[in-house]
């Protein structure tokens, strides 16, 4: 939501909104991360347990890492934001981070 937030915010020409959109995703992608690692740390099971603990690491590891990446994505749009790298008819670099 607050990714699509940032992309309006750039086609209206908004560049602090867009600015703090995209901290805001940054943020959400920090705090599910977190939230990810806190609870593989006192799981009571590990991958190694059964069908369960290899489907839960495997399925919640490669969801971590989707949002992991997309937040580099992100951290890198909000630069390049930052510098003024995108405008309101060329930001393409922001449109491939948001849809990925």
């Amino acid at each position: 939501m607050s990714v699509t937030y940032a992309h309006q915010a750039i086609l209206a020409n908004s560049r602090n909104t867009a600015i703090l959109s995209i901290v805001v995703t940054i943020f959400y992608g920090a705090i599910f991360t977190l939230a990810q690692l806190y609870e593989y740390n006192v799981s009571a099971f590990s991958i190694n347990d059964g069908i369960y603990g290899s489907l839960f690491f495997m399925l919640t590891g490669f969801h971590g890492l989707h949002v992991l990446v997309g937040s580099i994505f992100l951290f890198v749009c909000l630069f390049r934001q930052i510098f003024y790298h995108f405008t309101q008819s060329q930001h393409v670099g922001f449109e491939n981070a948001a849809w990925y």
